[in-house]
């Protein structure tokens, strides 16, 4: 299929932080609206803007599987490139997203302007959107795949950053309701009530709850999530709004294959699982007597020879999971200071509980099983506040703002008994409590200090944006139990000025360019697993003064076209990204050894990206998108351990987990009574080792929405949606990475796409 090239792009360094939905442009559509193919925008390519951005409406989100991740929805955009094992894209151990090459934790991510780390699966500082607010309560979420937003509270990303905005309640009492059933025997109720007075003050609550059984293996998916939203007016254009949310998310894991693993087990390979308990403990046995986990035997009667199909101890696990409880909560204020100036300020508290559990053969329960339940624990603490003050003076609309945290994070490994040989006595989906053995747990206090100056200078048809950021993180570590020696000490970065151009120029007829440029470090991430402290002390007392932050200059331009009609846009870019850190893992992911981190280079990032959206006649729109990304390492490898040298010949290749080619096309239909819409994404080859010997082909998936709307006299119509997720009932690899890149061979680093899920929702609001 030919697609009209074009893309979109850029928003500039927009004059005010991000506080909800309401301050996007154009103000997101309520999603109790009825969905109009001819008149509504969904996808919103950043008119007047002086960087590559796009925004999606929340209709958007409600055209996809009820309880769809936004990350899933903005797939479709160019150079965006999005992973996960489930059909939802929610389960967090494989959910991936990576733009222009950049990977997701270099990424930066907020809600509302507050803060959400990076958003990986053990994010340290932190949660995932998933987490935070529930997809029926997002009104816009907006893309700036460049070098991001100068406002954004952020100081990971390199590359782009996602803003999620929620949706301003409305100022009536209404009811919105969903509930929704399909594969896996997995059910999903929705329910959000409104309150509204005369004079202004209005909040909405809701509640979400999701339960599944995983689409292979035995073990299941749930969560629980409340949210709470308030705006009250308090006179003389001084607003306050306030925001609450609370998360209960346990999801048993899939099993990281190999591509070896993958051609002699299959692609519906899983780990053992509650109902397996007993053969998980056969062949941990096994592992053992054949030396394999290096514990001490219990059985020696198990023989030496495991049972078919396995051939390793690590092929399946007895289970695994992912547990989390999140509290965010936020307090904000918006007044008028004079005629001119307006001063915005956000207060917010996040507090987390986590743990990721895996049944480790490497490690015997004191019970006399040849197991144990292992534990990366989590303990979020953070708060934090953020403001500006933005005015407009002549032909300057100049803004200033602010952000200031503090992060308490504690990360622990912990290791819990097995009850017997015979029964289990814990469940993976349950949080662990009395460890037989704590083998780190490591403290870190993380002060961020950040500042910004944007001024946007209108000249007629030309917009200027100058503007620059700058920030100290500080972070201290030190152990409460360091039994393996993990660093501890004290680590600090700091860049106070990143500066930020962008240019945007009206051609007239709808017709405009726009130019960019843009500079940013990354802070380290302090976490155990992670980034510096992720070594041994010894190496981190050795590349403590040498190492250096990663940094990025980020150049693009473009052109945008918008008749009403079509909305278009192309873009091309140029990325120079110095100072890679490369972090090395010595061992398999379930015996987590300490990591070797170090500088290696520079990375080098060409490409274009293309869009455009096309409303039709008779209720029909269309949208197509295209990316070429060439990413390369510019540099060999060099590694020095033991007194030995090896250079890995890198120079030139490809960066892992990083498609040269991107399309996604769309055909849509809504009368208002019926609705409908078709979607392709493709994606070529990626590949997931450093040296690009090993990699995962392309693959074109296809999803399909068809629903129908009855008016019954209430406050929206009745609606009834059908949805297939993989319609084609493809087989391939989704994720890539799970448990990081090596160099060369093959790794138990991949996680299998889910095949054709089929799901059924009921909406009404009254």
């Amino acid at each position: 299929m030919r697609i009209v090239a074009v893309l979109l792009a850029s928003t500039s360094l927009v004059a005010a932080p991000a506080f909800a939905a309401e301050e996007a442009a154009p103000a997101p559509v309520a999603p109790e609206a009825i969905s109009d193919a001819a008149a509504a925008e969904i996808v919103v390519m950043g008119q007047g803007q002086t960087r590559q951005v796009q925004e999606l409406s929340t209709q958007e989100l409600t055209i996809l599987a009820s309880g769809t991740s936004p990350l899933k929805a903005i797939e479709k955009l160019p150079s965006v490139n999005f992973q996960s094992a489930d059909a939802f894209g929610t389960y967090e151990w494989s959910t991936r997203v990576t733009i222009r090459g950049f990977s997701q934790n270099q990424l930066g991510f907020n809600i509302d302007g507050i803060p959400l780390g990076d958003m990986s699966y053990g994010n340290a500082n932190g949660l995932h959107i998933s987490r935070a607010i529930s997809p029926e309560n997002i009104g816009v979420t907006r893309v700036s795949q460049g070098s991001g937003s100068i406002t954004a509270q952020s100081t990971n990303n390199l590359g782009g950053t996602l803003e999620f905005f929620s949706i301003d309640p409305k100022d009536a009492l209404g009811v919105t309701a969903s509930a929704s059933y399909g594969s896996e025997n997995t059910w999903r109720g929705f329910a959000r009530i409104g309150l509204g007075t005369t004079d202004g003050a209005r909040a909405f609550a809701s509640v979400q709850y999701q339960d599944g059984e995983k689409w292979k293996g035995d073990g299941k998916q749930r969560t629980l999530m409340v949210n709470a939203k308030g705006v009250l007016p308090l006179g003389g254009g001084t607003e306050l709004d306030g925001y609450v949310s609370y998360s209960d998310r346990a999801e048993q894991d899939y099993q990281d294959l190999s591509l070896a693993m993958i051609q002699r087990l299959g692609y519906d390979w899983d780990n053992f699982g509650p109902s397996r308990y007993a053969e998980a403990v056969r062949v941990a046995d096994i592992a053992a007597n054949r030396g394999d986990t290096g514990t001490a035997p219990l059985n020696a009667a198990a023989g030496t020879t495991y049972p078919s199909p396995i051939a390793s101890a690590d092929d399946a696990y007895y289970d695994a999971s992912g547990l989390r409880k999140d509290t965010l909560a936020s307090l904000g204020l918006t007044t008028p200071l004079g005629d001119a100036l307006t001063f915005k300020v956000k207060g917010y508290y996040h507090e987390n509980d986590g743990q990721g559990t895996w049944g480790s053969p490497y490690v015997n329960s004191p019970t006399g099983v040849p197991m144990a339940l292992r534990t990366t624990e989590y303990d979020i603490k953070r708060k934090g506040v953020f403001a500006a003050l933005s005015g407009t003076f002549g032909i300057n609309e100049l803004t200033v703002g602010g952000w200031y945290e503090k992060n308490d994070f504690i990360q622990s490994r912990k290791f819990y008994a097995y009850e017997s040989r015979t029964n289990p006595g814990r469940d993976h989906l349950k949080f662990q409590h009395n460890p037989f053995y704590t083998q780190w747990s490591i403290a870190f206090e993380t002060d961020t200090l950040q500042y910004y100056v944007s001024d946007d200078v209108d000249l007629g048809d030309l917009k200027v944006n100058l503007g620059w950021k700058g920030y100290s993180v500080d972070t201290n570590a030190f152990a409460l139990v360091n039994v393996s020696g993990l660093a501890t000490g004290d680590i600090k970065v700091e860049d106070w000025f990143q500066p930020h151009v962008g240019l945007n120029y009206k051609l007239g007829d709808g017709l405009e360019a726009f130019a960019g440029f843009t500079q940013v470090t990354r802070a380290y991430q302090a976490s155990a697993t992670s980034g510096p402290f992720s070594t041994t002390q010894a190496g981190f007392n050795a590349i403590k003064d040498k190492l250096k932050p990663e940094s990025s200059d980020t150049w693009e331009a473009g052109l945008r076209y918008n008749t009403g009609v079509i909305n278009a846009s192309l873009a091309g870019y140029y990325v120079n990204f110095r100072d890679r850190l490369l972090v090395i893992p010595t061992s398999v992911g379930v015996v987590g050894s300490a990591n070797v981190l170090q500088n290696v280079g520079s990375v080098r990032a060409l490409g274009i990206e293309a869009a455009v959206d096309v409303k039709l006649p008779g209720g029909f729109g269309a949208f197509a998108s295209y990316s070429y990304n060439d990413t390369t390492y510019r540099d060999d490898v060099t590694i020095t351990a033991g007194g030995t040298t090896v250079v890995r010949a890198t120079a030139g290749k490809t960066v892992v987990d990083t498609p040269k080619h991107l399309l996604r096309g769309e055909l849509s239909y809504d009368s208002q009574t019926v609705f409908g819409r078709v979607g392709v994404n493709y994606m070529s080859k990626r590949y997931f080792t450093y040296l690009n010997d090993q990699s995962v082909p392309g693959r074109a998936l296809v999803d399909a929405t068809i629903g129908y709307r009855l008016d019954i006299g209430q406050r929206q119509p009745v609606e009834l949606q059908l949805n297939a997720v993989n319609l084609f009932d493809k087989r391939y690899v989704a994720t890539i990475g799970s448990n990081g890149f090596g160099f060369s061979g093959d790794n138990q680093t991949l996680l299998a796409g889910a095949p054709r899920q089929v799901f059924v929702t009921l909406k009404a609001g009254f």
